[in-house]
Order: structure tokens, then C-alpha cells, then sequence
């Protein structure tokens, strides 16, 4: 996505999904920790002007921001330091929310740097592509798990480039590779188990990407992505399960495919 320029000369990108709702229910996937958690990270939200918004991408790496507008259920703005580095600007964040005809709302989030070097373009550019796979699963979970607090599940493992290799060697024996949208799919025995109806199989861009409504082990959502990064790739499974039983399905389904990814897919020391 390309860098653009206010009438300030401060650099911003901005990524944006139509989802079905209605505002309310939007703001509450997108402006609330509970909703938050349940298709992107687990998240606090203090939901007033001074209250801080706190995402949790992994042990050790919170993002913290605080917010300076809220005017729900319309737009909020949280601002961030130090998330991209020590000498990285300032970065307003803010989401917009519009009413769209037919039942739906545009979702838009725009990042706002406060300076007008080209240093993080690059960075910012990253975080726009982030958005729209993440915006994915936002659009499945507000079409079919509206209201519904979930679990988060994420497992990884890693593997030797190419990428391509990589996917291949991951869905493979899982009975993934090469599924379609529509499609039914299960992982087959002697592998942790999942079922539900594929939502999402990539782009040509970009082919190695699964989204999965899960019906097993729980009702929920299956993220499957590789990333390269630092000459290896790193295959990232998330899982987003919903209803009474998805706190006891999600430890069960954690312990299983930890187990199973560090068996085929673990780190390698050197």
C-alpha cells in the first residue's frame, strides 16, 4: 500500500474491509478487548480519552498506545511510542467506522507518523498488507461469530526456505494443500484435530494463506500463514474458538499441535 502525505507533510497508510453489521456490533470487534481478542490479539482496551489500549503479539512484546479521541460508535484514535524502535516517531492510530447501505460498515484504520523522513515507509507499508489478512478474519468472524468472545490459540513452528516448500511440507500431511474456498476439509488421523469449511485460499500473490470456519475442535476460525523471515520461514497457526466449550478446547487444541509442530517443525539450534 502505498505512503501518503497530509497537509501536514506527515507521512500515513491506511488499509479498509466491508464487513456485515451494524456500527454497534462492529465497535465491539474492533474497540473492545473481548471483541478485539477474538479475531486479531489479545487486547485491553480502557474505552475513554487517557485509557490506555494494550495488544499482546507474544511474551514479551505488548504494543501500548493511548487514546485521544473516542466517539463511539464511530472513530477512536490511540497514540503509540517506541513500538517500532527507541528513535521511531510517534504513530497516531485511528479507527473509522462507516455505515454502509445493506447492513454493512466500511472498517478503516489509518497509521499517522509524525515525521516526514522516508525511514519507516517500508515498515508502515508491511503493517498495511498485516491489516487486510487480519481484516479477513475480522469479516468471518463479524459474518458468522457477531457478539461471540473467543479463545486464542497460536502455535508455531519453522522450517527451511523456499516458502512454497515450506507450505507444501506443512499442509501436506494435514490435508490442506491445495484446498479451495468452499471446500470441507479434516486433518487426517495421527494429526491434531480441525474441520470446517475453507473461507480464504490465498491470492496469486500470495497462494501459501488459509482461512478455515472451524465446526472441529470447537466453532471457530483457522488461520494458516507462512512468514519468511531471516532465512527461515516461520508457519503460524492461529485459532480463534467460540462458545462454552472453547476454553477446554482451546487447551486441548494447544497441547496438540505444540506437540506436533515441534516434533516435525521445530527450531533448529546452531
Amino acid at each position: 500500500m502505498p505512503v501518503h502525505r497530509d497537509e501536514s507533510g506527515h507521512r500515513y497508510v491506511q488499509a479498509e474491509v466491508e464487513v456485515p453489521g451494524t456500527p454497534e456490533e462492529v465497535w465491539d470487534a474492533i474497540a473492545t478487548g473481548p471483541g478485539i481478542s477474538s479475531w486479531f490479539v489479545p487486547a485491553r482496551v480502557d474505552e475513554c480519552v487517557g485509557g490506555d489500549v494494550v495488544c499482546s503479539f507474544g511474551p514479551g512484546m505488548d504494543s501500548l498506545a493511548t487514546i485521544t479521541a473516542w466517539d463511539p460508535p464511530r472513530r477512536f484514535v490511540a497514540d503509540s511510542r517506541d513500538d517500532m524502535g527507541p528513535d521511531a516517531p510517534a504513530v497516531a492510530t485511528e479507527w473509522i467506522v462507516e455505515a454502509k447501505a445493506g447492513g454493512t460498515c466500511v472498517v478503516r484504520v489509518v497509521h499517522r507518523w509524525f515525521t516526514d523522513a522516508d525511514t519507516w515507509d517500508n515498515q508502515f507499508e508491511g503493517h498495511t498488507y498485516g491489516w487486510q489478512s487480519f481484516f479477513r478474519v475480522l469479516r468471518v468472524y463479524l459474518a458468522h461469530f457477531s457478539g461471540r468472545h473467543g479463545t486464542l490459540v497460536q502455535v508455531m513452528g519453522v522450517a527451511q526456505p523456499p516458502k512454497e516448500e515450506a507450505w507444501a511440507a506443512w499442509t501436506g500431511p494435514l490435508g490442506l494443500l491445495g484446498a479451495q474456498v468452499g471446500q470441507r476439509v479434516s486433518t487426517p488421523d495421527g494429526a491434531p484435530r480441525l474441520g470446517g469449511t475453507v473461507e480464504w485460499a490465498g491470492q496469486p500473490a500470495w497462494p501459501e494463506d488459509l482461512l478455515i470456519r472451524l465446526d472441529q475442535p470447537a466453532p471457530g476460525i483457522a488461520h494458516l500463514v507462512p512468514h519468511p523471515m531471516g532465512g527461515q520461514v516461520f508457519l503460524t497457526l492461529r485459532m480463534y474458538l467460540y462458545g462454552d466449550t472453547a476454553p477446554a478446547a482451546a487447551a486441548e487444541a494447544e497441547a496438540a499441535w505444540t506437540a506436533w509442530m515441534n516434533e516435525k517443525f521445530a527450531p533448529v539450534e546452531v
